[in-house]
């Protein structure tokens, strides 16, 4: 795993010593966590700027509108500022039976809860604030924490329609998290890691490698998690705790102004997260499934790891390829979800529920299952974990190499990591204390690194 502090290598590129822009071993840190938190809140923010002018536009066209067209030209580019502008000069209304501190810290919560998943998602390889060997398992829990605020929202306006706007609401999501949890974890069961960078690069090469099509399991468990993370980000035909023509707003009916935007930038940020997610566990993350291209790109990436500084213009631009590789896969999911709003009518809530429980549930616990004893079967029947042999195809590697050679980099990178750190006592004496912590977990692994560094050494190599 990289560095676990927020921004590890910029924070490392601000103490080289000897260098013009050294800082304080604290400074650095906090100057790495602003430039990752503002990089994040771009994407964050600009998803929901985007996304809600292509649903209007979407939904104009579906209902043989041309949706905006006066703002920002002919296509109306700029009808999501003129809305922001219009909601920031609205008046931020508090009802007088509401509880004021709840009903206005609830919106923040929901976008903090969404903004936070994103510490974890990796947009390109190595292009990740937090790059965790539990990536998957952190960024659900983070976005499950938006239930929290949906049940603020409503309890707190002191009205009965919100909140059993918020009480439908937060049944939906909790009860959805179940099944979004479980098709999730079908690909990592072929994938054997929870790391989404490692995830992502076991894909690289043709569209074969994707693990979509790893086996008929993960096929099946894609569309699966598509449904289920639309239901999760409270989205048509599974809105209904939120329908205008019964509970006239939900649990956001008493809000106004800029806090009622923030429930839907969370909304829309939330839909471009799951649907990244699905693009690295299902579509190949920022891989393009042209074995070529990928190679190419891959060599580019690696040249910029071998070279001294650690990075290189290629690797740069290899990166940035992937990353917009990343955002468009995830764009296009969207634009699927805001397509099925407009297409399908909205479950009554017992449908809602019933879905959850009577089909979607069982049907996750039964892919979990088979994509389990599918390799086993696959083994003792024809003597390899996959149908189809890619040795004698000569297209692909089977998953099983691919990710050893994934856990061999990984390895490498680690051990590269220690030496390049102090990691013995005497570096106490010239270490600040805020470090002391992180070079005695170093000196402690390195036992353990020192073991498997000439085997992963080799391995590469070979």
């Amino acid at each position: 795993m990289q560095p676990i502090l927020a921004a590890g290598t910029i924070a490392d590129f601000f103490r080289q010593p000897g260098t013009w822009y050294q800082v304080p071993d604290l400074a650095a840190t906090l100057i790495a966590a602003v430039i990752h938190a503002t990089l994040l809140i771009h994407i964050f923010a600009l998803s929901a700027f985007i996304f809600i002018w292509l649903e209007r536009k979407v939904a104009g066209r579906i209902q043989d509108r041309l949706g905006p067209t006066r703002v920002g030209g002919k296509f109306g580019w700029l009808q999501s500022l003129a809305d922001g502008i219009k909601l920031i000069q609205k008046e931020d209304l508090c009802p007088s039976a509401a509880d004021g501190m709840l009903f206005r810290v609830a919106p923040y919560i929901a976008c903090a809860a969404s903004f936070a998943a994103y510490i974890v998602l990796p947009l390109s390889d190595g292009w990740v604030a937090v790059d965790s060997d539990i990536a998957l398992f952190i960024l659900l829990g983070l976005l499950s924490l938006e239930v929290v605020a949906i049940v603020l929202a409503g309890y707190s306006s002191g009205s009965k329609w919100s909140l059993f706007g918020g009480m439908r609401e937060a049944a939906q999501m909790v009860s959805y998290e179940i099944p979004l949890a479980l098709s999730a974890l079908i690909p990592i069961v072929a994938a054997g890691t929870l790391n989404l960078s490692d995830i992502a690069r076991m894909q690289s090469g043709w569209l074969v490698n994707w693990l979509i099509f790893q086996n008929p399991f993960t096929f099946i468990a894609f569309f699966v998690y598509f449904a289920v993370a639309t239901a999760e980000c409270k989205r048509a035909p599974f809105d209904l705790a939120e329908a205008e023509s019964e509970l006239v707003g939900g649990f956001h009916t008493e809000y106004s102004g800029m806090r009622w935007s923030f429930f839907f930038m969370a909304e829309y940020a939330s839909m471009l997260l799951v649907s990244i997610v699905a693009s690295i566990l299902f579509l190949g993350g920022w891989n393009t499934g042209i074995g070529p291209i990928d190679g190419w790109l891959d060599g580019l990436r690696a040249s910029g790891a071998a070279s001294p500084a650690g990075w290189s213009f290629g690797s740069w631009f290899a990166n940035l390829i992937g990353c917009i590789i990343t955002l468009k896969k995830g764009a296009l999911l969207v634009f699927v979800q805001i397509w099925v709003r407009w297409t399908l009518p909205r479950l009554r809530i017992d449908q809602v529920m019933l879905t959850c429980f009577k089909y979607l549930l069982p049907i996750c616990c039964v892919l979990f299952l088979g994509a389990v004893a599918w390799p086993i079967v696959l083994t003792k029947a024809i003597g390899r974990p996959e149908a189809i042999d890619w040795k004698k195809a000569k297209i692909s590697k089977p998953l099983g190499e691919r990710a050893h050679e994934v856990r061999v980099r990984r390895k490498a990178e680690r051990a590269a990591d220690v030496d390049a750190k102090p990691a013995t006592p005497a570096a106490f004496r010239g270490e600040p204390k805020a470090d002391r912590g992180r070079v005695a977990s170093v000196a402690r692994e390195e036992g353990a690194v020192d073991s498997s560094r000439d085997v992963a050494q080799a391995e590469v190599s070979r």
